[in-house]
């Protein structure tokens, strides 16, 4: 596998632009300071939690607060998140800890993508990438099987749902690997994320195994989160008619994640530049190179 250094990490976003929405329009990105420069701007904020509210487990500095006034302010703050390893409560116990107040109609997570399309599920028994599911109240309609280490667990599923990949090892993915070329069986992806900012680097996620498992398997995995307009259609169908894509914007710290997703939905899009995936790197050479370019560049959240 390559390494997941930053070069690596948009390397691997590059290699697998088949598989993601195509871009919008080249132009020019606007700099600004951070989430109050455009505050007045849009009264709909979609917010990227890694690289924009936390890295890892830590809340980056000032921006509860931001966050905070944008809400007094009137303004519609909702989380967009590809943080797929764990149910809504969990996700709503870890931003309240590290001070953020979200309703729980204001995240909403690849995971809820992924499940909304799994309302018509045909019964089969799904093979189950994630850290944890003892409480995992939400997958309780389907049937599932944990994967870890029995490589008859891999057969016996009929299909496989990766959404964490927190506990994933190389020893688990080849036999994911040769379970699927033995036997090809839908792949649904609860988190098209390839990396995610840590306090210590790039943790790899589950975007970065299923486009392993789609090169060397030949088994096309069906994504959900951003760039892809499903998790959009949910975050969306949640304001009922409020929506006025002109006064919305979805902030994020990728490329290939959170600025094509916005393209893709027909919304602004701006970049955090000091913070996440970009954090110490050049932007402007990234924009350059891969042609997907923000409306706004801010230096913080």
């Amino acid at each position: 596998m390559i390494p997941l250094t930053f070069q690596g990490a948009f390397a691997a976003y590059e290699a697998v632009r088949h598989r993601l929405p195509p871009e919008g329009p080249g132009k020019a990105a606007r700099r600004v300071a951070d989430l109050d420069a455009i505050a007045e701007r849009f009264d709909l904020f979609l917010l990227d939690a890694f690289g924009v509210l936390n890295i890892g487990e830590t809340a980056i500095p000032g921006v509860p607060e931001r966050v905070a006034r944008l809400q007094a302010a009137g303004k519609r703050v909702m989380v967009l998140t590809n943080a797929a390893s764990y149910p809504l409560h969990r996700l709503l116990a870890k931003y309240r800890g590290l001070g953020y107040a979200f309703d729980p109609q204001d995240v909403v997570s690849s995971r809820a993508a992924l499940l909304a399309a799994m309302e018509a599920d045909d019964g089969r028994c799904w093979g189950v990438m994630a850290p944890d599911l003892s409480d995992a109240t939400d997958l309780s309609a389907l049937t599932t099987i944990q994967l870890g280490d029995d490589p008859a667990d891999y057969d016996r599923a009929e299909g496989f749902l990766l959404l964490g990949s927190g506990t994933w090892t190389g020893a688990r993915q080849a036999l994911l690997e040769a379970s699927l070329t033995r036997n090809p069986r839908p792949v649904r992806v609860g988190n098209p994320d390839i990396v995610a900012p840590r306090e210590t680097g790039l943790s790899v996620e589950p975007g970065h195994f299923a486009h392993w498992l789609a090169d060397r398997t030949g088994v096309v995995p069906e994504f959900f989160g951003k760039p892809f307009g499903n998790i959009y259609d949910l975050a969306f169908a949640r304001l009922g008619g409020e929506l006025d894509r002109s006064r919305t914007v979805m902030v994020g710290d990728t490329l290939h994640t959170d600025v094509l997703g916005a393209q893709t939905a027909g919304v602004t899009s701006a970049l955090v530049a000091g913070y996440g995936f970009f954090a110490g790197r050049r932007v402007d050479r990234a924009i350059a190179t891969s042609g997907i370019c923000p409306d706004f560049i801010l230096d913080r959240p």
